[in-house]
């Protein structure tokens, strides 16, 4: 099978602005007000082969590399993002059977996936949240399983899950891991499988409660070796950080997109609505956090495969700035589309915009909570700002050029924590010299914003002291885990530019600053806790760009991919 590419994709499911197209945006918001599931779109993938492009190519799939995968899941997720929960949730358990499964789990997983099945994820409990240790779920010694799973995705069609229950008494040793078959005679002797409360946004998706009571487990079904489970678990979840993020993008580019078909076209006295100073402002800031969560989403889906070990700090702040950047967007394109974007009927969108806001406040806790995620890496500010070994320039070069040839994902060398200095922020000091040397002349502002990252990233180091001192206040560690994933995703940003001086990047010019200097203004106002409309004239490139791009008809991504198109265009 020829890999499936976001263009092939798009031209597959459609416009999207088709209201007789059933992979659209009208028939999205149908399914959204019946809370129903999107069956007929989620086989559409399955057809085009859409729901392999995870899955190891030894397992039967089609997977590449992760910015290919997050391409097409943005391609579809800009349409409907439900089809993530339709398609690719089971990634997780995917990830746990390929860092310790045994061939034939891994083949019986493989052979469910393949065909278009789920294979669930059973970790959460509604007693505890995020307070892992906290699980009761428990492998009794006759060797049945007793308590309940929340929120299980996929947990009512799954042919099959992976659940972590607890076999000890304390610590992370006290959890071991089990892929079970759910099929009837299991539910028949031991397993119940419960409808979840309704969700507000990402409505219909299949979230079930799975309530075990006395269910036989035989040996065969434990998963690696005793007392691992919650730490593969953690590691797991590193990769599934990653698809939530393409989730977040597809609905920030559907955000934007739809409220600049409006401001082009609408007047507001003489002038067109995006030419007033206004909403041009608020549609700069919200292209700049555009630019910034992909350039943020490209890197970390390209580091994972350089650097897996870096990724327990890695993930969650890329995903904390892609996550809240994209909410925040969404909420600013409710400024300009003012009483539009609370109608449910009639332009723009047909209720298509309020479905996006409720969509984006699910993506945005659907892995783990915001507070969770930060303080998963909080920890480790300390000695990651301390510095270590400084990672080899031809690493972090081909992670920071799109279509370089990247090692193989290898989920096995996830680590709980990064060892040394974070590689994105490692030696910026003498690359922000460079990058300012080059611009100074050219681009003074950008200049001054990248000599203020090295500043804010140089002062981390005596910040983590304060935090982690003796009687500090118990919010400054999270405070600071969130100014350092700000920080952590303007270096990237500036890593991008500077390893692609020589081609364009959101269809500029090759070396054009403008997008760079746009969503540096961004992530350092929010690295700071201020507005990012404070930074009103860095930001106006970012919207230049993105309209360029819409006129186009391309993704508002890094490298250019073509869209479905229009039929009004083309008729």
């Amino acid at each position: 099978m020829s890999a499936l590419t976001p263009e092939a994709l798009e031209e597959t499911l459609g416009d999207p602005y088709d209201d007789d197209n059933p992979y659209g945006f009208a028939a999205a918001v149908a399914r959204d007000e019946a809370d129903a599931f999107p069956e007929e779109l989620c086989a559409a993938l399955r057809g085009t082969g859409f729901h392999l492009a995870y899955l190891p190519q030894e397992w039967g799939g089609s997977f590449e590399t992760f910015d290919r995968s997050i391409a097409l899941v943005r391609a579809a997720a800009r349409r409907d993002v439900n089809v993530m929960p339709g398609t690719m949730f089971s990634i997780i358990a995917a990830s746990c059977l390929q860092i310790h499964g045994s061939p034939e789990q891994r083949e019986r997983v493989a052979k469910i996936l393949r065909d278009g099945g789920a294979v669930a994820f059973g970790l959460s409990e509604a007693e505890h949240g995020s307070d892992l240790l906290a699980g009761e779920v428990r492998l009794a010694d006759d060797g049945t399983l007793h308590g309940e799973k929340w929120m299980v995705g996929n947990g009512q069609r799954c042919a099959a899950v992976y659940v972590v229950a607890r076999t000890g008494e304390r610590g992370p040793g006290a959890f071991s891991s089990f892929l079970l078959d759910v099929d009837e005679s299991a539910q028949n002797s031991g397993l119940t499988r419960v409808p979840s409360p309704r969700t507000g946004g990402m409505r219909g998706m299949d979230f079930a409660h799975l309530k075990f009571t006395g269910l036989p487990v035989p040996e065969a079904a434990r998963v690696g070796r005793a007392g691992e489970g919650l730490e593969v678990a953690i590691k797991a979840q590193q990769a599934v950080r990653l698809m939530s993020m393409a989730g977040s993008l597809g609905i920030a580019d559907s955000a934007v997109r739809l409220t600049l078909d409006f401001a082009v076209e609408r007047r507001f006295g003489r002038a067109v609505l995006c030419e007033t100073p206004y909403a041009r402002r608020d549609l700069a800031a919200a292209c700049a956090a555009l630019i910034a969560v992909d350039a943020v989403a490209l890197a970390a889906a390209r580091g994972v495969h350089a650097l897996p070990e870096a990724f327990s700090v890695w993930g969650p702040a890329a995903k904390h700035v892609v996550a809240e950047a994209s909410e925040e967007l969404v909420r600013r394109c409710g400024t300009v589309l003012a009483t539009r974007s609370v109608l449910r009927a009639g332009a723009p969108g047909a209720g298509l915009f309020q479905k996006l806001q409720r969509d984006a406040q699910v993506v945005r806790v659907i892995d783990a909570s915001p507070l969770a995620n930060l303080r998963s890496y909080a920890g480790q500010i300390r000695t990651l700002a301390a510095g270590g070994t400084e990672v080899k320039p031809d690493v972090l070069g081909c992670v920071f050029t799109p279509g370089a040839p990247l090692p193989p994902y290898r989920p096995d060398l996830f680590d709980l924590v990064t060892r040394g200095a974070d590689p994105v922020l490692g030696g910026l000091g003498e690359l922000a010299e460079a990058v300012g040397e080059a611009l100074r002349e050219d681009d003074g502002p950008t200049a001054g914003l990248v000599a203020e990252l090295a500043g804010q990233v140089a002062a981390l180091g005596v910040q983590a002291e304060r935090a982690t001192a003796r009687g500090a206040d118990p919010n400054d560690l999270v405070d600071l885990a969130e100014r350092y994933a700000w920080l952590h995703g303007a270096a990237a940003c500036l890593r991008l530019w500077w390893a692609n001086r020589d081609r364009s990047l959101y269809g500029a010019a090759p070396g054009s600053p403008g997008w760079l200097g746009a969503a540096l203004g961004y992530l350092l106002a929010r690295a700071d806790g201020i507005d990012p409309r404070r930074r009103g004239t860095a930001l106006l490139p970012a919207l230049d760009a993105v309209l360029a791009l819409r006129e186009r008809n391309r993704m508002f991504t890094a490298l250019p991919v073509a869209l479905a198109a229009r039929r009004h265009e083309t008729s």
